[in-house]
């Protein structure tokens, strides 16, 4: 979850900052590490400040990528953000990578630099270029952080396209509803006042709800388009408290933990290829850990400073699969422990996108016999009493 910050920074005043934090107090100390003096801290995304056109955030893998493809090209570090800054359109961003060479024109390293912008480059990705200048293999280092975002991106977009067809279902279903219930049946509620028979339960029922969207639509209207207001300020807040939710159920909370741990498993293994020591690399990705998942990383750290293995101590704690217990120990044996974690996550990322493929195969259906069982007894129960009628007559 992603928080804004303004706080007072020493030589440069009030400034805004981002951070990738679990909750407001983690983002809150994450600043004060920085040596910031916090003002404030919401949610990013409250607010109609957000809703800015122009108001994009800093694109770190599209500028990973043009790092990347130019330094193999041949350039030099400097030559290359230089050229970077003279390409780039957006005022924001080229400041920031003018203010990237002017630290390496002073005698600064890159991760130096970057690590000026916290709330832009996460710590992640600072600690990545900094071992890889250690190490004199910064091409590689961006490779594998290229990589590593495109297959977190790549299992978001099966989520999300998977999720867009049952949206629609959803909105067009409802919109046929409001249509029946605050056009059609106060017509037909009109004649069967009319007529003067007695109606059957059901059917009135449904006559009255028609009565009311028809006499008290433009409220209901101005208050489903404020409600879908508040959702969209308070996107980020509604979906984390939906995922809370959904996690109750089983089987749903059993694929979000493996989830979280397949991305926890994939960062941890890129920084291990990079260099970066175990332990360290264990407590810089403990952010992306839900709190309570984080409490227990904490332990079992402490139980690998005192000795133990990993696998053991992930074991103990419950931060591990039985798929991913067995393959941390074959890592630990062959002494190739980053790739065993990145083969980790790359089984639990595919057992994810199947099962999201197979619930969506049974939902889609599901919820198109609702929508139509929902619409066909609408129908039925506006036609009952011409049924009744006819009956009577015959």
């Amino acid at each position: 979850m992603r928080f804004d910050i303004r706080a007072f920074k020493a030589n440069e005043g009030i400034v805004a900052l981002r951070f990738e934090a679990a909750d407001e107090a983690t983002a809150r100390e994450q600043a004060r590490l920085q040596g910031l003096t916090v003002l404030s801290a919401r949610p990013h995304g409250l607010g109609l400040r957000s809703l800015r056109l122009g108001t994009a955030r800093f694109p770190l893998l599209l500028f990973s990528q043009e790092l990347l493809a130019l330094l193999s090209a041949g350039l030099s570090l400097i030559e290359v953000l230089e050229t970077m800054a003279e390409k780039e359109t957006r005022p924001e961003t080229r400041k920031i990578i003018t203010r990237l060479t002017a630290a390496l024109y002073e005698g600064r390293s890159l991760s130096q630099g970057l690590g000026e912008f916290p709330g832009i480059f996460p710590k992640l990705y600072v600690a990545t270029v900094s071992a890889a200048e250690r190490t004199g293999d910064l091409n590689e280092a961006l490779a594998r952080y290229v990589d590593y975002h495109q297959r977190l991106d790549e299992v978001k977009k099966k989520v999300v396209s998977a999720s867009i067809y049952p949206a629609v279902l959803i909105g067009v279903g409802g919109l046929v509803t409001l249509f029946l219930l605050g056009y059609v049946v106060p017509r037909f509620a009109q004649i069967y006042d009319d007529v003067g028979r007695d109606l059957p339960w059901l059917s009135q029922v449904l006559l009255q709800w028609g009565r009311l969207l028809n006499a008290y639509g433009g409220f209901i209207i101005a208050g489903i388009v404020a409600a879908i207001v508040l959702l969209a300020l308070g996107f980020e807040r509604a979906s984390n408290a939906a995922l809370a939710a959904a996690a109750r159920i089983p089987a749903i909370g059993r694929r979000m933990l493996a989830y979280q741990l397949a991305r926890f498993y994939r960062t941890v293994g890129m920084l291990l290829r990079g260099g970066t020591p175990l332990v360290p690399a264990l407590e810089m990705v403990a952010g992306l850990l839900h709190p309570e998942l984080r409490a227990r990383l904490a332990d079992a750290v402490q139980r690998v400073r005192e000795g133990a293995s990993l696998s053991q101590a992930m074991a103990t704690h419950g931060l591990v699969t039985p798929v991913a217990t067995r393959m941390l120990r074959t890592g630990e044996k062959g002494g190739n422990l980053a790739q065993m974690m990145e083969s980790i996550a790359a089984f639990h990322d595919e057992e994810l996108a199947r099962w999201v493929d197979w619930f969506m195969k049974l939902f889609e259906p599901l919820l198109m016999a609702l929508i139509g069982v929902v619409i066909g007894l609408i129908v039925v129960l506006m036609y009952l009493p011409i049924f009744d009628l006819a009956g009577s007559l015959q």
